[in-house]
């Protein structure tokens, strides 16, 4: 495995509107609909509350404000964002730098935890919702899941077959004795950041330490030796 080729990568998503008493009519009604589900799963909570909560993992009702990218080079993990308040603008810069750089499947590759199941599927859902064209190797929905090889899932890796267990990225990182990337911000935290405090640096900064966290975590998985002589290089 050529870890050149691998483009490792996570995204932070927010609500589409900084609450609930901001959505149109229409709106309010499909999110009541919606969060009807959450009180089936024991979940007692206004749809006012769960909007906060869980608006923003869904792509019907989030968006994107960050897309943390990183490529290895010669003992580097170059890290850089797409970030910003535009999401068509954030999805096409990453679409362009995918179609350039990593867009043939014999090769090239993408790595993510949980990337399978929710940021390609995200990214790709927001794109159709903004008009943006949505490049081949990311087409998946007819694909069998043999035909994708070129998705490394550290999520997957560790449920070895067992598709019932789900396990954070942090957890993992705790099991595999690797240290933490929520120094300073948490996952739940990232709509108020953003809504309430405008803080894209802080949201792009937790987003890249999310990514190297990832990159280090497949490290281990793959059992390769030589990533404590790895540097990490952030790029404007």
């Amino acid at each position: 495995m050529n870890l050149n080729n691998i483009l490792f990568l996570d995204i932070e998503t927010v609500s589409h509107e900084a609450s609930y008493d901001q959505l149109d009519e229409r709106w309010n009604s499909l999110w009541d609909a919606k969060s009807k589900y959450f009180k089936n799963e024991g979940i007692a909570i206004t749809p006012s509350e769960a909007y906060s909560q869980k608006a923003a993992i869904f792509a019907e009702f989030g968006k994107i404000v960050c897309i943390g990218l990183g490529i290895y080079k010669q003992n580097e993990l170059r890290l850089k964002t797409i970030s910003g308040d535009n999401e068509k603008k954030i999805i096409e810069d990453f679409f362009e730098l995918v179609k350039k750089h990593f867009s043939n499947p014999q090769t090239h590759s993408f790595c993510g935890h949980n990337i399978r199941e929710f940021d390609i599927p995200y990214i790709c859902r927001r794109a159709l919702i903004n008009g943006v064209e949505i490049p081949e190797i990311f087409n998946l929905g007819s694909k069998k899941p043999w035909e994708v090889k070129y998705i490394h899932d550290t999520l997957e890796y560790w449920r070895y077959g067992d598709y019932k267990h789900y396990v954070s990225l942090d957890l993992l990182a705790a099991c595999l004795g690797l240290p933490s990337s929520k120094n300073n911000m948490h996952g739940s935290q990232v709509t108020e950041e953003y809504w309430r405090k405008q803080n894209i640096e802080g949201i792009s900064k937790y987003c890249l330490e999310d990514v190297a966290l990832t990159f280090k975590v497949f490290c281990r998985l793959i059992q390769f030796s030589g990533m404590e002589e790895i540097s990490l290089k952030y790029i404007d």
